[in-house]
């Protein structure tokens, strides 16, 4: 099931605010901000599982008059150029799941940063759900023995995501697992970037994950990865790409016809610096257009404007972990 297939706009209606209004109870989002997606939609404009990357901008195909539920139609193929990774190419790439009738489903990427920390999309965890994290996944329908499977114990989501504008920023979250991963040739952390750093324009980078092969398809059953050279700040900015709603706090890649767009969303933007790979991004939105679209290309929060954030969140956390079992082991000893 696409995402064409499972999203549903109820009774739409213009008002004077510039808003639209729908039949849910987030009663309306900006116009060409956060249309439809994964999570982060939920509440908004329909009751799907999963989708995949989100989009923005107004889909060509949405109507605003019935008073019946209208569907959108060939809204987006998601798979574009894309190829199936070396087994175990990435190391630090999750699969993050979510439970539903007694199964669990793949619903968005992620990478290990830290034995017991995954980053990830805020979009992708902003409803509350039974979660897991399967670490050294390649073939996510096949048993391979390589996995390690780790129930999700809290979710930190940035203080400043808004879950109605998905391109207003902040698309970001960490995941503290029930225990620490094993590291091992199958996984391994993730190299993180300096504080701050930006990316010059072509820097190559390559997206992962499990996204859908075409539009009505089922998610590749393998890891893919495609190559998405970096897009610059003042290019992807500017009128004729993507306008003011890429800040300074994301990373363009991609947008030509020969680029790929495959992946998932908070799955990592794998970028090559010195000879070794960084995630610079997390995979946030692409265009209602499509996913390779001129000038439109993926963009993606960039991890170097928030490591400070991620810091604070995983030293406070675990000092607080730490205090806790301290105090219950005194209290075990006392007994």
């Amino acid at each position: 099931m696409t995402l064409a297939d499972m999203i549903t706009v109820r009774v739409c209606t213009p008002v004077s605010t510039g808003m639209i209004k729908t039949a849910h109870p987030v009663a309306c989002l900006m116009v060409y901000k956060a249309w439809v997606g994964r999570f982060w939609s939920v509440r908004v404009l329909s009751d799907c599982r999963y989708a995949e990357i989100p989009l923005v901008e107004r889909p060509r195909h949405l109507v605003l008059a019935e008073p019946e539920p209208r569907y959108l139609e060939n809204v987006v193929e998601r798979v574009v150029g894309g190829e199936v990774a070396r087994p175990h190419s990435w190391p630090w790439q999750i699969s993050l799941q979510y439970l539903s009738g007694g199964s669990y489903y793949h619903t968005c990427g992620g990478s290990l940063i830290r034995r017991r920390w995954v980053m990830t999309a805020a979009h992708c965890v902003d409803t509350s759900r039974t979660w897991r994290v399967v670490l050294g996944d390649h073939d996510i329908y096949t048993h391979e023995g390589t996995e390690q499977y780790m129930s999700v114990s809290n979710v930190y989501i940035h203080p400043s995501w808004n879950s109605n504008n998905v391109a207003g920023g902040y698309d970001i979250a960490l995941l503290r697992l029930s225990a620490d991963a094993s590291l091992n040739s199958y996984v391994q952390l993730a190299n993180l970037p300096p504080s701050g750093q930006v990316l010059p324009n072509n820097n190559p980078c390559y997206i992962t994950g499990w996204g859908r092969t075409q539009t009505g398809g089922n998610l590749s059953a393998q890891l893919k990865q495609a190559s998405l050279p970096v897009v610059d700040h003042s290019t992807c900015s500017s009128s004729s790409w993507w306008g003011s709603t890429v800040k300074t706090t994301m990373v363009c890649a991609g947008g030509g016809s020969l680029s790929g767009c495959q992946g998932d969303s908070g799955g990592p933007l794998n970028c090559q610096v010195n000879g070794k790979y960084y995630v610079h991004g997390v995979t946030s939105f692409v265009s209602g257009q499509g996913c390779n679209v001129q000038r439109k290309p993926t963009v993606f929060t960039r991890v170097s404007a928030y490591i400070s954030w991620l810091e604070s969140v995983c030293i406070s956390k675990a000092q607080k972990y730490s205090i806790k079992h301290s105090i219950i082991n005194s209290w075990i000893k006392r007994i």
